[in-house]
C-alpha cells in the first residue's frame, strides 16, 4: 500500500453543493429502506429538492445507486492510502491499508443494510459476478504496490493484490470461522502472517 490517492477514482465533475446533498440524501435512504423501497422522491424530499432537480443530475434510481457507491468506494480507498502513507515500509503499509479496508466495510451501512435485507440485489457483484468488482480494487491495489517507497519489494503485484481481493471478499462475505478476525489486532495479526508474505512470492505459471 502507497501512499498514492491520484490513483482512486475520479470525483463526479459535477462536485457542487446540490449533488452533495443528493448524493447524501440517497446514501441515507439506501442505508435506511434498500434498493427497492427506496424513490427518487424520497431522495429529493430528504434532501429538501425538487425530483426534476434529482432527475436532471441523475436519469434514474441505478444511476443514483452507482453514484452513490463510487463515492463511497472512493472514500473507503482514501482513508485506506492514508492509513497507509506514514508507515515505513511497503509490509506496514499493506497491514494498515487492510485493516483500514476491513473496518470500513464493516462499518459501511449502506453495504451492510443490501446483503441483509436484499442479498440477491448486491452479492451477485462480490461472488458470481465479481469481476468489476475484483479487477477495479486488484489493479488499485496492485498500482499502489508499484508506486510503493523505496526499492522495489512486491514480485508479482497483479497476483498478490488479487489474492488479497479475494480473501477479504471471502471473509466479508463469510466471516465466522477459525481464523480470529474480530478486532483490529486480530486484522492485524493476520495480514502480517498470510498477506505479507504474498508481496515475496512470484507470478503463477501460465
Amino acid at each position: 500500500m502507497a501512499p498514492s490517492e491520484d490513483l482512486l477514482p475520479a470525483e463526479d465533475e459535477d462536485t457542487g453543493e446540490l449533488t452533495t446533498r443528493i448524493l447524501d440524501a440517497a446514501l441515507e435512504e439506501f442505508g435506511a429502506y434498500g434498493l427497492r423501497r427506496t424513490t427518487v422522491d424520497n431522495v429529493a424530499r430528504r434532501a429538501g429538492l425538487g425530483r426534476a432537480t434529482v432527475y436532471r443530475r441523475f436519469g434514474n434510481k441505478l444511476e443514483l445507486m452507482r453514484a452513490v457507491s463510487l463515492r463511497e468506494a472512493r472514500r473507503a480507498m482514501v482513508a485506506m492510502v492514508r492509513a497507509a502513507e506514514h508507515q515505513p515500509t511497503i509490509e506496514d503499509r499493506l497491514v494498515e491499508g487492510f485493516v483500514t479496508g476491513v473496518t470500513q466495510a464493516r462499518a459501511n451501512r449502506l453495504l451492510t443494510r443490501l446483503i441483509d435485507a436484499e442479498p440477491e440485489l448486491i452479492l451477485p457483484y462480490l461472488t458470481t459476478d465479481s469481476r468489476f468488482v475484483l479487477t477495479f480494487i486488484r489493479d488499485f491495489l496492485a498500482e499502489q504496490f508499484r508506486r510503493s517507497p523505496g526499492p522495489p519489494a512486491v514480485a508479482a503485484p497483479d497476483a498478490a493484490a488479487e489474492i488479497m481481493v479475494r480473501l477479504a471478499m471471502s471473509f466479508y462475505l463469510a466471516p465466522h470461522g477459525c481464523v480470529p478476525l474480530d478486532t483490529e489486532d486480530d486484522l492485524r495479526a493476520f495480514a502480517r502472517t498470510y498477506l505479507v508474505p504474498l508481496l515475496h512470492i512470484g507470478a503463477p505459471p501460465r
